[in-house]
């Protein structure tokens, strides 16, 4: 072979040779796959998976050519240990900055932690003045104070804790009408109707000047609702079980915890329901079902609020989940309450409602275990709630569960299905409907319901209601509403 054919020859050679080897796999490190700090402190496997996490540092401290860092991004109460070793700058690593971290998920050689991360690479997202910052490593900052920085204070653990109960019961709630067969209804938020004259109501206007100033927006005057029942009534025309969960508003002038100008209700309706002991049934499982979620899933939550908020709630809650709720009528929790060595503000009297003095009493009364009160007196009751026909005293099948160191609870009743009963209570209420516009003529098309109302800031036809902030007190011992008032900011 001539030399020039020699030397095309070893090129072609080397350039398969090149070629095989541009197209060779490299070796590659395995991406990291992200966590959350709940998931990998939960991990399973701890055999060096190279992870990603993101958060914010939580606490910073140095041993010899250690750095050990604390990161949470929210998903849990407890922080994950990441261990990296003293090349990283440490002056931008402080308390308070965002950083992401992806390094090695290892068994943890310390004691109260499982796993911690073995960092290789840290990059800070955003820088944070620790002198600056308004809250300090490992103090603990009262609530009034907390509430002037609505931007920052979910940061701290005793509001992360109540956000993701509150989220967890949130869940629950919604998992058990599911799993139940109820059918999930966004009733307005803008309405015409005062749904039976609930509370007094924030009426909606245009912030801007309309021309006709006496002409409405909607042609009818507008209001934000106190109450989705009116809506859910038309709805169990067709649905046999629906429900709906959203805000509520009410006007009303008070300074008070209990009532807020902004809340989560839940409520529900049931067709052809014709036992209140059905509707207590659904009740009950619904509570158990929500109160088990809740402490199955952020039992450090609920620990954190029962060890600082309310020591023991948690074995009373735990109570309440073994035993079967009692039942009593209006009449014997009157009885009790007049037999009552305790004095009380307001006198209790065959006929008036219950206060939440008389509440609590009732449910320390029997032993601290959730009570239900039935047969209401008719004239406690909207003219909606089935006649019991029970001769003098009259009274309706309404029912409310009384808790543990909140009082009512829930609140429901069986629906008045007979015309001629229904015809008869309008005609008492007839000339101050008419004032009001509300209805011109009857025409009803009725069948056996009963009605399920709860307020979702407590927990929240037959109907019933439950308000889940005061569900959300019992769990926590503290009045979660505090934190979503408009009134207190």
């Amino acid at each position: 072979m001539a030399w020039g054919g020699r030397v095309m020859f070893a090129a072609r050679c080397l350039f398969r040779a090149l070629r095989s080897c541009s197209s060779a796999p490299f070796p590659r490190l395995k991406p990291s796959a992200k966590l959350s700090v709940r998931d990998a402190l939960g991990a399973q496997s701890t055999n060096g998976e190279r992870v990603k996490v993101q958060g914010w540092i939580r606490s910073v401290r140095s041993q010899k050519d250690i750095l050990f860092l604390h990161v949470n991004d929210g998903s849990s109460l407890e922080n994950l240990q990441v261990v990296a070793d003293s090349s990283f700058d440490s002056r931008e690593l402080t308390f308070g900055s965002s950083v992401e971290v992806q390094g090695q998920l290892v068994k943890s050689p310390s004691k109260g932690q499982n796993v911690e991360l073995k960092a290789e690479k840290i990059e800070v997202i955003g820088n944070c003045d620790a002198k600056t910052f308004p809250f300090k490593y490992k103090e603990r900052h009262p609530l009034e104070y907390l509430r002037q920085y609505p931007h920052l204070r979910c940061r701290t653990n005793v509001l992360g804790s109540v956000l993701r109960v509150r989220s967890e019961a949130t869940a629950a709630i919604h998992s058990f009408f599911k799993d139940n067969g109820f059918v999930h209804i966004h009733t307005p938020i803008i309405t015409s109707n005062d749904c039976e004259g609930a509370g007094e109501l924030f009426q909606v206007e245009p912030s801007s000047k309309i021309k006709l100033p006496e002409e409405n927006f909607f042609n009818v005057p507008a209001f934000l609702t106190v109450s989705g029942q009116l809506h859910l009534e038309v709805m169990s025309g067709a649905f046999t079980q629906v429900f709906t969960f959203g805000p509520t508003f009410r006007a009303e002038n008070s300074q008070s915890r209990r009532h807020l100008a902004e809340f989560y209700m839940v409520e529900a309706e049931i067709s052809f329901l014709e036992s209140l002991q059905d509707l207590m049934q659904v009740m009950e499982r619904l509570f158990k079902f929500a109160t088990m979620m809740v402490l199955s899933n952020c039992p450090e939550d609920v620990e954190l609020c029962h060890k600082f908020i309310a020591p023991g709630q948690k074995d009373r809650l735990e109570h309440m989940l073994n035993n079967n709720f009692l039942i009593i009528s209006y009449t014997e929790a009157m009885e009790i309450l007049k037999q009552a060595s305790q004095t009380f503000t307001f006198t209790p009297e065959w006929g008036d409602d219950l206060h939440t003095e008389h509440e609590k009493y009732l449910v320390k009364h029997c032993g601290n275990i959730p009570v239900f009160v039935i047969n209401y007196p008719l004239a406690l009751k909207p003219f909606y709630m089935r006649d019991n026909e029970d001769g003098p005293q009259h009274t309706v099948a309404a029912v409310d569960l009384l808790v543990p160191g909140v009082g009512e609870l829930f609140g429901g009743s069986l629906r008045e299905e007979r015309y001629h009963f229904l015809e008869q209570r309008l005609a008492r209420y007839w000339s101050d409907l008419k004032k009001q516009s509300i209805w011109t003529s009857v025409d009803l098309d009725l069948c056996h319901m009963e009605a399920l109302g709860w307020d979702l800031n407590a927990i929240c036809s037959a109907s019933w209601e439950l308000t889940i902030s005061k569900m959300l007190s019992l769990f926590q011992g503290l009045l979660i509403h505090v934190f979503y008032s408009w009134k207190t900011g």
